[in-house]
Formats: structure tokens, sequence, C-alpha cells
């Protein structure tokens, strides 16, 4: 099974058996070459927060349908909460990344 974390040099094709393993909900863009060419790389970034959003309050609904007892199974609950922590997990290690580059570059003198 590949790791969620790939290093900075992960070659496109790790990046795209990421994107078929369930990243690409929470990352759309990275399952084709054509659409990341295309979208600037903000919005690819607020779209993924938007994703982890939307993950977080579909967990928040089902646990608030579990504790009211209006149909919600304690199975589901738990795994809308999981894709919620782990679309979160991967975006905070993307953030991660990006300030880790940051910093390499504004550490490089020229």
């Amino acid at each position: 099974m590949q790791s969620a974390i790939s290093p900075i040099g992960a070659s496109t094709t790790a990046l795209s058996n990421l994107a078929g393993s369930g990243a690409a909900a929470v990352f759309p863009s990275m399952g084709g070459h054509a659409a990341a060419a295309t979208t600037p790389f903000s919005d690819l970034l607020t779209d993924a927060v938007g994703q982890v959003n939307k993950l977080e309050d579909q967990a928040h609904s089902a646990v608030d349908g579990l504790m009211s007892g209006t149909g919600v199974d304690v199975h589901q609950a738990m795994i809308a909460t999981q894709k919620a922590s782990m679309a979160f997990e991967l975006a905070l290690s993307v953030r991660n990344k990006a300030v880790q580059a940051y910093q390499s570059v504004m550490g490089m003198q020229f």
C-alpha cells in the first residue's frame, strides 16, 4: 500500500496513484495532467479547502444525526468522521510541504 505522504520529488505516477486512491475527493485536479496544467494553483488549493470543509460538515451532520437518533447508523457516522479526518491530515501535510519548500527557497542565497 502506498503512503499518503510523498516526498517533494515524487514522480507524477506516484501522484496519479495517490489521486486514484481517494485523494481525488480532496484534490480533484490531481487525477488528470491536462486539468492541472490549466488550473491555477490558488484555485486548486481553494477547491481542496472547500472539499475538506464539505467533508467536515458531512461528519458533523452525521454525528448530530447519530446523537439525536434520526436514523444515522454508527458505521455511517464513523466513516464520515474518518473521511473528514483523513482529508484534513492530507491538506495539513500539503500545507506543511508548501511551507517547507517556501522556507527552503527563502533560505537560498543567490
